[in-house]
């Protein structure tokens, strides 16, 4: 399937292998890794399996070992807890007998309450900035954007910051990045469009952290992987509009950089909130 939006879909329509138990296929990275987001997109959507009527509010998940693009990966749900407004789900996804990552997730009933939250940075609309793959495409011999920003992924991107260029300041600690999904949600799928933001809480977040060093190392002498994530819901869930997903970076100590993100819809409402931490080496040094 060449359309990776349409790949997207179809994986995370997991097969259901046992009570607790389904299976999931992967996406054509063509470096035989799994992105991290879709392995917690998938492990929400196994999660979810086993509630009803109730929404994710949170997720918080450790990545334990590299995922293997090449085989399907195992989803083991436990029901922790089905509480009178919240319900609780552990999801352990395995490979080759083995834990490449686990995850609790919270599910609430929909209640109201007191409301308020930050404002949306002033930045540049989508329709006034260009498509990051097609900036990257031309820009072939820039050693700090990687090989994924030059590939079709299932969101279209448009960077606020130019994509490679050169940063100053505190363009040095932040990314505004607009994100959309490129196919078309099914109406009859309520935790579908958590799912798909679930996927795009991890993209770029990890060389988040990597954005103040640029003068240091570039990209391709940086290995990078996610420690861990999590990701709470503040709002319904829209990936069908633009978002503005501000990521930003904290600090960097003992190889591991740490890194926040919020997502705001088009009418600056402050949607998601993602923290995580992902290991930064230096090679060979």
């Amino acid at each position: 399937m060449s359309d990776p939006a349409a790949r997207l879909l179809a994986i995370l329509t997991l097969e259901a292998v046992e009570t607790n138990l389904f299976r999931g296929g992967h996406e054509d990275r063509g470096d035989g890794r799994l992105f991290g987001g879709q392995v917690v997109a998938q492990a929400l959507r196994a999660a979810g399996h086993t509630v009803e009527d109730r929404k994710p509010h949170s997720l918080h998940g450790y990545f334990m070992r590299p995922g293997d693009g090449s085989r399907p990966v195992l989803y083991d749900v436990e029901r922790i807890r089905d509480g009178g407004s919240f319900t609780t789900r552990r999801v352990v996804a395995i490979q080759n007998g083995a834990a490449i990552f686990s995850m609790d997730v919270s599910f609430q009933v929909d209640e109201p309450g007191l409301t308020h939250a930050d404002a949306m940075p002033n930045v540049p609309l989508p329709e006034e900035l260009e498509d990051d793959v097609a900036r990257a495409r031309r820009d072939e011999s820039n050693p700090q954007i990687g090989a994924w920003a030059r590939r079709e992924r299932p969101f279209e991107s448009r960077s606020v910051l130019p994509l490679g260029g050169e940063r100053r300041g505190a363009d040095r600690f932040w990314n505004p990045v607009w994100l959309k999904f490129r196919g078309v949600l099914p109406g009859n799928d309520p935790l579908l469009p958590y799912c798909l933001l679930a996927y795009a809480s991890d993209m770029g977040m990890v060389s988040t952290s990597a954005m103040p060093h640029l003068d240091e190392a570039n990209r391709t002498e940086l290995m990078m992987a996610s420690l861990d994530h999590a990701l709470w819901f503040h709002r319904p869930a829209v990936t069908d509009d633009w978002l503005l997903f501000v990521k930003r970076t904290t600090t960097a100590t003992g190889s591991r950089g740490m890194n926040h993100a919020d997502f705001f819809d088009r009418d600056g409402q402050l949607v998601a909130s993602v923290s995580q931490e992902g290991l930064m080496r230096v090679r060979n040094r």
